[in-house]
């Protein structure tokens, strides 16, 4: 199958739409399939304007250009976009959507009004925007759009389904390499029996105020005055804009000694940070899916995470983690895993020993599914 991917973001850039994208494209070339992305993000060196890079097999159109900010948009965007789906001739279009997605909008309109097969997925919460976003489609020939609809989560589905009223949304999640995130050493050992030192806290985001690490440093801080001192550490590993707001909460907080803001770092280092860690840390309110947790929660890890967001897929209360419904929540749940060890071990053991169902060969049915769907409602409306 000759499959092209359409999406604002891709690597060089680094977030969870990037490394999805990537990463689906990947796995669906070692599974035999001719795959292209159409990506208005710049390549390393400045690649732009139509450039075609080969990234592990993967055949890159880069069609951006020189913006402001590195914005990943175009002006000549359609143009560019026309021309390269004209030149690969795909079966299908997967365009991946967020909340503000221009290049991937153009990617999906121009698609569709080529009678290309075309699956769209949103990889965010529409919580704002939903009621704008469903009168626009309302008043347009986007309300019988013929594309296969889908997000990352039950969560984001609904409100994609709240735009698209009387449309199918199906849910196409996004997928982790379990063996390369799984527990290292026997999956049945007590994390450190018969110790309760620190508990030992980790948080990977991209320092942005959606993400709410600033919440988070306040959270650690208000659990921290509850508890016994140096009975918490914190790791917060990623970087981003407001990395000055993140350092500024710990200094007022008087967390120095407690956090330490480690920048971004490679995925290995990720992995072995979570090797000697006990509870991942997920506090943003509007998460679609939760890459990060669902890495963590494969490493075994156990997961505090915010009550309906898409990681309530892979996180049951009480058995994977902990969800939340606020900050003060977080704060009581993170003391609560600090004095009561059994319960920590015990959520720990389960996450060591039962992989979550979200690895690739999963996701590559799941999208097949979805490629079938599209290829379904060509000619229907």
């Amino acid at each position: 199958m000759r499959i092209v991917h359409v999406s604002d973001c891709f690597p060089p850039r680094t977030g969870g739409i990037e490394t999805q994208v990537s990463d689906l494209a990947t796995y669906q070339v070692a599974a035999g399939h001719e795959v292209h992305v159409l990506t208005g993000t710049l390549g390393p060196d400045g690649e732009r304007g139509g450039a075609l890079q080969d990234v592990r097999g993967v055949q890159v159109h880069r069609l951006g250009a020189r913006m402001p900010f590195e914005l990943p948009v175009n002006p000549r965007g359609p143009h560019l976009i026309t021309q390269a789906l004209r030149a690969v001739q795909p079966d299908v279009v997967h365009v991946h959507a967020g909340v503000v997605s221009p290049f991937a909008y153009d990617g999906a309109r121009l698609a569709i009004a080529a009678g290309l097969p075309t699956a769209i997925t949103w990889h965010c919460m529409l919580d704002g925007i939903a009621p704008v976003l469903h009168r626009a489609v309302q008043l347009s020939h986007w309300r019988t759009v013929p594309a296969a609809l889908s997000a990352v989560s039950s969560a984001a589905a609904e409100r994609v389904s709240a735009v698209f009223e009387g449309q199918r949304v199906d849910v196409l999640p996004n997928g982790v390499d379990l063996d390369r995130w799984a527990p290292r050493g026997d999956p049945d050992r007590a994390d450190r029996p018969g110790e309760r030192g620190p508990l030992r806290l980790v948080a990977t985001m991209r320092l942005a105020p959606r993400k709410r690490a600033v919440p988070l440093v306040r959270a650690v801080a208000e659990a921290a005055r509850r508890l016994p001192p140096d009975r918490l550490r914190l790791t917060v590993l990623g970087s981003g804009p407001a990395r000055g707001a993140v350092q500024a909460a710990v200094e007022d907080s008087g967390l120095e000694h407690l956090v330490d803001l480690r920048g971004q770092v490679p995925r290995e280092q990720v992995r072995a940070t979570y090797e000697d860690a006990d509870v991942f840390l997920a506090p943003a309110q509007l998460e679609a899916f939760g890459i990060a947790a669902l890495e963590a929660r494969a490493a075994g890890l156990v997961v505090v995470a915010r009550r309906g967001t898409g990681i309530a897929e892979f996180v049951v209360d009480g058995v994977d983690g902990l969800l939340v419904e606020d900050d003060d929540d977080m704060a009581m749940a993170i003391v609560r895993l600090a004095r009561d060890g059994a319960l920590l071990d015990r959520m720990a053991a389960h996450n060591r020993s039962r992989r979550p169902d979200f690895g690739w060969q999963r996701v590559l049915r799941a999208a097949e599914v979805e490629y079938e769907r599209a290829r379904s409602l060509v000619g229907t409306h």
